[in-house]
């Protein structure tokens, strides 16, 4: 039998903790090894417990989560963090992804859900909520915005993009767009598993790990 995913929960309300730590208990393959209320706390309780996941809040006394990200990442180099938050604000999830963070999840997700995505965030898997997709193209486009009139530029030889076939293009643009594999074989009106095939594809030839990472990739190749 697996060992169970090892988690360590940082959030500054005590209530929540608790409730948090209640839910992930119905689950047998995980296991909440250590909780704390602030960064520094959570930094000594990374570096003595060296979790699997950490389960990281966004508004912290004094300091926000994203800025705690690379004490945490120093104290724990192997633990994967995921944001626990209530912020929707599309600037923080961009700054999470960019200070190392491997996913984005907002406090309203189910139990089952959150317990679903700490399962994707060990295996590597970059785990956002559906919600939250959306603006984190918006996000990178508000960075990256041209100026007024500016024509699109056409991908170059040279570019990564270029490698794609047409209807990978398609579904690189229907990711950035927050549409599952599901969702994407309707609109496209082909086989599920036909997508999944063409995902994969697509993250080789643009040498990328995730779905958020090529939603980000086409967000900053549009407005560049």
């Amino acid at each position: 039998m697996n060992s169970p995913i090892r988690l360590l929960v940082v959030d500054d309300h005590t209530l929540f903790r608790r409730g948090l730590i209640a839910l992930l208990a119905q689950h047998d393959d995980l296991q909440v090894v250590g909780e704390a209320g602030d960064a520094g706390e959570a930094q000594r309780r990374a570096q003595a417990l060296q979790p699997d996941v950490i389960l990281l809040d966004n508004h912290l006394p004094g300091v926000l989560g994203i800025d705690a990200l690379p004490g945490l990442k120093e104290a724990a180099p192997a633990a994967r963090v995921l944001m626990l938050t209530v912020s929707e604000d599309e600037q923080d999830l961009a700054r999470a992804l960019r200070a190392g963070a491997q996913g984005y999840v907002l406090k309203t997700v189910d139990g089952d859900v959150l317990a679903q995505g700490i399962r994707r965030t060990v295996r590597g898997e970059s785990v956002v909520s559906p919600e939250m997709t959306s603006k984190l193209v918006t996000a990178f486009q508000a960075m990256n915005a041209p100026a007024a009139g500016a024509a699109p530029v056409a991908p170059s030889p040279a570019d990564p993009l270029a490698a794609l076939s047409p209807r990978e293009q398609q579904i690189l643009q229907e990711i950035a767009r927050g549409a599952s594999n599901k969702e994407i074989a309707r609109t496209l009106s082909i086989a599920e598993t036909t997508v999944k095939i063409h995902v994969q594809h697509i993250l080789r030839k643009l040498q990328l790990s995730s779905r958020v990472q090529a939603a980000v990739f086409l967000a900053e190749r549009s407005a560049a």
